[in-house]
């Protein structure tokens, strides 16, 4: 679905290339967790694949990236747009309407959606968030979590076959983070879409991700399976990413030769594993 062929991108006023020779492949249908310290170049890999590298942001553009076989230089943000759905860490600013019903119809509207397909994608979008009851309601009235919530259906009421979200829980408590990967997981696997996920929070990565793309000084340093990656916790302490610590333990163990099975992503597989180490 997404492929990076030697990509390396510097902005226009910056000195040094944010991202250096990225090649990377991201398999349709697959819910990509990117990690990694305060800017080693996260957002923007996912500003590559959403077209505003290099449509809005100019600068020195290297390499290659395509989306489903479209070249993201050649084509237009708006064909890319087509493809590709976005949902920006600042949800206020993202938000164009002033109910919610609204603010779903806006991009159907703009997008050119036949008239008669607009409500089943409308009811379709609701639904998909769980926000049904939100319809009529005045967006300042909503609460963090249900903002995000809005963004992500007005995204999917597009039908895109790209998610991308940059840090998408920033704000959220924790239970209202966990409700957003919940959703999100469900829906990539329900509708076959591709998620892209920028998260510092390893734990939620490490429990839903199919992929996990750790990026370190514009470099990409891990791209593999959530186990594979976590297998290697202490580089990835060195590199600013704190595992979760029932992971950490777990490698400890397998260190010392007490655990030979793979890395564990949660508590939950941490205790499965620790009966089986003290059975």
């Amino acid at each position: 679905m997404i492929q990076f062929n030697n990509f390396s991108f510097k902005y226009r006023e910056g000195i040094e290339p944010v991202l250096y020779n990225v090649s990377l492949t991201i398999p349709d249908a697959t819910f990509v967790g990117i990690t990694g310290a305060a800017g080693s170049g996260k957002s923007t890999l996912t500003y590559a694949i959403n077209g505003i590298i290099p449509h809005c942001y100019p600068g020195d553009f290297y390499g290659e990236v395509f989306v489903e076989g479209l070249d993201t230089v050649e084509s237009t943000l708006t064909d890319i747009s087509m493809l590709v759905g976005s949902v920006c860490q600042d949800i206020d600013s993202q938000m164009v309407s002033t109910v919610v019903e609204d603010e779903i119809l806006y991009g159907l509207e703009n997008f050119g959606v036949a008239r008669s397909e607009i409500p089943a994608r409308v009811d379709e979008a609701l639904d998909a968030m769980g926000i049904a009851d939100l319809r009529e309601r005045s967006i300042d009235s909503l609460s963090g979590g249900q903002k995000q919530k809005v963004a992500l259906a007005s995204v999917i009421a597009l039908h895109p076959r790209v998610l991308v979200l940059d840090e998408p829980t920033a704000e959220l408590d924790p239970a209202s983070s966990l409700a957003v990967f919940e959703l999100l997981a469900r829906y990539a696997h329900e509708h076959g879409t591709t998620v892209v996920v920028v998260e510092q929070k390893i734990a939620l990565l490490s429990d839903y991700a199919d992929m996990l793309v750790i990026v370190d000084d514009g470099h990409i340093r891990f791209a593999d399976s959530p186990e594979n990656v976590l297998a290697h916790s202490d580089e990835l302490l060195a590199l600013g990413v704190n595992c979760p610590r029932s992971t950490t333990l777990m490698n400890e163990l397998s260190k010392r030769g007490c655990y030979s099975g793979p890395a564990v992503r949660n508590v939950a597989q941490a205790t499965e594993a620790l009966m089986e180490v003290l059975a």
